[in-house]
This record gives C-alpha cells, structure tokens and sequence, in this order.
C-alpha cells in the first residue's frame, strides 16, 4: 500500500474453481485485492473441470455469480484450459499471477511475463473437506434410515 493506503496500481489474477464458496476463498480474494488495483478471477468452467478429472457441485454460472458479487473482484473470467494463462496475462495487462500455495512451483514458468506469487491457504477450511463432510453426513442418515 502507498503512504495514502491506496492499492498500489497494479492488476493481479487468480485461478480457481471456487465451488461451494466458503470462508477461505473469500480470504484469498481479499488478499489478493489489496496487491492491486484489479482483480481478475478465473472461474473453471465445469467442462474445464471435467478434463482436469473434477466435479463441482455449483455449476459455473453460478459460481461466477458469486464471485462478481464478491467485492474484492473486479472482473470473472472462464477458465477453459491450462494453456490460456498466458494469453490472459496479456490480454489483460497482468502484473502478478497469484494462487494458493498448494500450487507452489507450478506456475513459475510465467515469471517471463509477471510477477508469481503463492499465498498460504486458510487452515481449517477446504472445499474438498466441506465436500467429505456433506458426503459422509448423507452415508450415516442412509445408514440411520436403513436401520429403522
């Protein structure tokens, strides 16, 4: 931040599925907001997803509703394949690429283009475990129901 506590005039990008919106993801958004004057999302499309050998419970439409509805985001964009991070960076004048640090190392190769940054993710919280949880929760009421 300058001295005004103005975000420095940067534009910063980020890449994710963003499916059952929670807690950490809204973390790494206001984070990310505050390295910059922009910030672009890339939303994975589900057919994105589908390659990438994942499903998501939210479809992507409304996943990106959510996320232009957040605040700290300045633009959504759909992420259909890995190769296209390139060509965003230059479409949209990108001067830092950021993710979360489960990440770390695999974007390094854009360093030609704009900053990388890997930023810790939020403890506690994941969609994969929301996804466990809902998912063992409905096994057990399966199972309580069967047993009456």
């Amino acid at each position: 931040m300058s001295v005004l506590g103005q975000r420095p005039d940067r534009t910063v990008i980020t890449y994710g599925t963003f499916d059952l919106f929670h807690y950490g993801h809204v973390r790494l958004l206001e984070r990310l907001s505050r390295l910059g004057s922009r910030l672009i999302v890339a939303c994975s499309t589900d057919e994105f997803n589908a390659k990438k050998g994942k499903a998501s419970v939210v479809p992507f439409e409304s996943r990106a509703k959510v996320l232009e509805a957040c605040r700290y985001v300045d633009r959504v964009i759909p992420e259909t394949n890995w190769a296209q991070k390139r060509d965003d960076i230059r479409r949209y004048d990108v001067d830092l690429f950021a993710m979360g640090d489960d990440w770390a190392g695999k974007f390094d190769d854009l360093r030609d283009l704009c900053d990388i940054l890997y930023l810790p993710r939020t403890e506690g919280v994941s969609t994969t475990e929301i996804k466990r949880l809902i998912g063992a929760s409905c096994v057990q009421r399966r199972v309580a129901a069967a047993g009456r």
